[in-house]
């Protein structure tokens, strides 16, 4: 009891700062209330110019396929320069040979995984490709249902709860034929910015053992990182997608709340779930979003909007993009090796054609406290039953945060709903002056595993707030956000750039990802595992 009390004391801080708020004339609004009222302008791709024709080339067979694109892997596979079998193979070897390093997958699945590829291998020699993902292989983060495969959510509780359904997502990648290696790692209950996983063993990341991957998709990130898996899955609520993706080196995507269907994944905060892809390339996460974009009836917050080919976002550049620096971003606590490679980011991007101005968000320090409040009581409401059965077997560091969600009023949880219409408005305020908003996905490096503060120019810092800073906030609002990597630390560990655009328009920030990527080219570097 005295460990919840003094986990209790650390949320009303967060309490005050909505209290601080004038919502005066205010109702309360979720993502989906707003954003999905929107009409979306049409992206503006001045400069736009015909698709550069790529000649691929097959690897030699003794050269790792496993660090080929999955763009790169479906062009051969499509040419029939290599098999789904083949390429299916090299990653279950490369699994078997780096699991007792890394610990990314809770479960393997190779025996479905061959028989899915060979059966990919003769539709495709029959001539009938199902797309650019056919024969690619992939990982679900534990918390995407998948027919007759366990779901552990990360947690012993669950260890053998089988679903009897796809969710959407896994529906919809199998149907694009793409190959399901396993079902990967995760923070606990996905209620985590770490990785760590004392049931399941810890996540390792591939740059650096000892250290985080970020979460709570974790597993996804290693995983990709270190080519375990061509791309993954995960699910971002205050930043686990983005955060591992930052702290790993990949491109992380956490579309428009309502773009990508939550059916049939494992909840944590209703409000402020998103799925996304996690690759090594923004051209993938673009092929990726293709496949799973767009409305499905199960899912209530799912969008009845258009859903556009995202790969066409790639054949622009970044000239005619206006781009905006939140003045706000650099007044929290950062690294300055963290902040050097960020400018240096934006400072490509203007060498590319982009304009970049300052603007400020007043309200941006109050976000994440707005966003805490809500993914609280949203986490306890959820779990009230698994609190109330099983309470004394849930990760401790978790059941504290679930537990701690009961001390909060519904009249705090109105006022931060309250004060989060008034986020979201001033948000999209905002982006009448710009198309996108530029600055660090995260203010650290990786660090190392166990570690709960770090320390700043001086100042102490608590890692749950540090980590979320620059990521929750467009959990809150539901805008569109991605993270590419921007450079490297002094202790060569990966650092990122995230763009953040207007709801539904996914194509200005992957057009903008892409731009810089193929400029910066970060994604050649492999980390030494």
């Amino acid at each position: 009891m005295e460990e919840l009390y003094a986990y209790v004391q650390k949320i009303l801080p967060a309490l005050k700062r909505v209290e601080e708020l004038n919502l005066n004339g205010l109702e309360p609004t979720t993502p989906i209330t707003s954003s999905a009222q929107l009409k979306p302008g049409r992206s503006r791709l001045p400069g736009e110019k015909r698709k550069r024709v790529r000649i691929e080339r097959a690897p030699d067979r003794t050269e790792d396929l496993c660090y080929l694109s999955a763009a790169q892997l479906g062009r051969l596979i499509k040419k029939r320069e290599i098999s789904p079998v083949e390429v299916t193979e090299a990653h279950l070897s490369r699994i078997k040979a780096l699991e007792p390093k890394l610990n990314s997958f809770i479960t393997l699945l190779p025996d479905q995984a061959m028989a899915a590829a060979r059966k990919a291998e003769k539709e495709i020699l029959r001539g009938r490709c199902l797309g650019p993902l056919h024969g690619i292989p992939f990982g679900l983060k534990d918390l995407f249902y998948v027919k007759g495969v366990r779901n552990t959510s990360g947690s012993k509780i669950f260890d053998h709860f089988v679903p009897d359904f796809d969710s959407t997502i896994a529906l919809r990648l199998k149907e694009a034929g793409a190959i399901l290696l396993g079902k990967l790692n995760l923070h606990p209950l996905a209620y985590g910015v770490t990785g760590e996983n004392e049931e399941y063993g810890h996540m390792h990341n591939p740059w650096n053992p000892d250290l985080i991957t970020g979460g709570s998709s974790g597993g996804s990130g290693s995983a990709v990182a270190s080519g375990e898996c061509t791309f993954a899955m995960g699910t971002d609520t205050g930043g686990s997608i983005r955060i591992p993706g930052a702290l790993c080196g990949l491109v992380g995507l956490k579309p428009t709340y309502g773009r990508l269907s939550r059916y049939g994944i494992t909840v944590l905060a209703w409000s402020q779930d998103h799925p996304g892809p996690m690759a090594r390339t923004v051209e993938d996460c673009a092929l990726i979003l293709n496949a799973v974009a767009g409305y499905d009836p199960n899912d209530p917050v799912s969008v009845k909007l258009p859903v556009p080919d995202y790969t066409k976002a790639l054949r622009s550049d970044a000239r005619g993009l206006r781009v905006g620096v939140v003045k706000e971003y650099f007044e929290l606590p950062i690294e300055p090796q963290v902040k050097e490679c960020s400018w240096r980011a934006m400072e490509k991007l203007k060498e590319l054609g982009a304009t970049i101005s300052e603007v400020s968000l007043p309200i941006y320090p109050y976000a994440t406290s707005i966003a805490s409040v809500i993914q609280m009581v949203e986490a306890t409401a959820y779990h009230a039953r698994l609190i109330r059965e099983n309470g004394p077997r849930i990760y401790s560091p978790v059941r504290l945060r679930l537990e701690a969600g009961i001390f909060i009023s519904g009249t705090d949880y109105v006022q931060a709903e309250r004060a989060r219409t008034l986020f979201y408005a001033r948000s999209h305020d905002l982006f009448k002056g710009v198309d996108l908003l530029a600055g660090p996905t995260l203010p650290v490096p990786a660090f190392p595993i166990g570690t709960s503060e770090v320390k700043i120019a001086e100042r102490t810092v608590n890692i749950i707030s540090l980590m979320t800073q620059y990521t929750r906030p467009f959990n809150l609002n539901g805008f569109p956000a991605i993270t590419v990597p921007c450079g490297f630390s002094a202790e060569n560990l990966p650092i990122g750039l995230q763009l953040v655009g207007r709801p539904f328009e996914e194509e200005t920030v992957v057009r903008a990802a892409y731009a810089y990527e193929q400029a910066a080219k970060w994604y050649s570097r492999r980390p030494p595992i």
